[in-house]
């Protein structure tokens, strides 16, 4: 059951929109690596504006995502690509279908 989760919200610096989209799209091959990661969405919402959300059943599978290969991955990147420092919100799930 779907408990907890992460968003990540992310702003590409300009002309490095592709390269975000190509990173995140690539990321899916880091997901699926992890168990105890329940649901993974990578999504654009404009022209540089990106992001991630994820589920996990309890707090250690959070830990585990938040400190693992896709997180390293972001965050080696992230002066290279991002207008700003990546914005991590941990969210506690209400309700979920």
């Amino acid at each position: 059951m779907d408990r907890c989760g992460i968003l990540v919200l992310l702003e590409a610096k300009p002309g490095k929109e592709q390269e975000v989209a190509d990173l995140l799209t690539s990321a899916k091959q880091l997901v699926l690596q992890e168990p105890d990661t329940l649901k993974w969405f990578a999504f654009q919402t404009g022209p540089a504006t990106f992001g991630i959300f994820d589920t996990f059943a309890d707090e250690d599978g959070r830990q585990a995502h938040a400190t693992g290969e896709v997180a390293k991955a972001l965050f080696a990147k992230a002066e290279e690509l991002f207008a700003s420092a990546p914005q991590l919100h941990m969210a506690d799930l209400l309700a979920t279908k």
